[in-house]
């Protein structure tokens, strides 16, 4: 009975998604992002239903299992378009950099004004990279994993959201400044994003995702250390 509530969840997860996708190509508002509508239904259902998140993930675990594959699967793109990486190298390296440790200081000195406790403090602050590697920076830093997957969900629904509206209220349009952004705020998502705007600002975003994730992890205990 479990296995088959566990394949009913998973069958469902990906329904609802797929309904998302669908609607969100009809209307073509920023509000209405396949990730963050499909994400506020799951969960109203589960609450309305009083499923708890064992029950849930007994199915939606594989969703998570895809994670990786789907991390991997981005690599496409990025070979395609390896020459425009190799030509602009410095812009994104310098890019990713800034992006990063925006990310990581803006959640520090935000969660330190409002009084945060530090477990919270130390979760938030890998924020802008994908999950696997924020829970694992999380842990390492004293944080919980857990929290730190909520808060790099957040980021990337709401970087996926207004990323593309703000970008483009602040006149910026090169492919390069599109995906650099993207892939270094909003991470997966935000590179999903990126992928409806291009095959080029995707393969950007991708790399940018993959370096602002190796800064991360290299700066983020530094700065937690140094401020906390």
């Amino acid at each position: 009975m479990k296995v088959l509530m566990g394949v009913l969840y998973i069958v469902g997860t990906v329904l609802v998604y797929i309904c998302m996708k669908k609607l969100y190509k009809k209307v073509n508002t920023p509000l209405l992002v396949p990730t963050a509508t499909s994400t506020c239904i799951i969960v109203a259902f589960l609450l309305l239903m009083n499923v708890d998140y064992p029950t849930y993930m007994v199915g939606g675990k594989w969703i998570g299992e895809l994670l990786g594959p789907a991390v991997v699967a981005l690599a496409y793109p990025l070979y395609r378009n390896r020459h425009l990486l190799l030509q602009y190298v410095w812009p994104i390296i310098g890019g990713v950099g800034i992006g990063s440790i925006v990310g990581i200081m803006s959640g520090l000195i935000f969660s330190i004004g409002f009084k945060v406790n530090n477990e919270v403090i130390r979760s938030l602050a890998p924020k802008s990279v994908t999950s696997p590697v924020a829970m694992d920076i999380a842990t390492l830093i004293e944080g919980s994993s857990s929290l730190a997957a909520v808060y790099v969900m957040v980021a990337g629904i709401t970087g996926a959201m207004i990323g593309p509206f703000l970008l483009k209220q602040l006149n910026i349009h090169h492919f390069i400044s599109v995906g650099t952004a993207l892939g270094s705020s909003s991470h997966g998502i935000g590179t999903a994003k990126a992928l409806e705007l291009g095959a080029e600002t995707a393969a950007i975003s991708s790399i940018s995702m993959t370096l602002s994730a190796i800064v991360t992890v290299i700066v983020c205990p530094l700065f937690v250390q140094w401020m906390l």
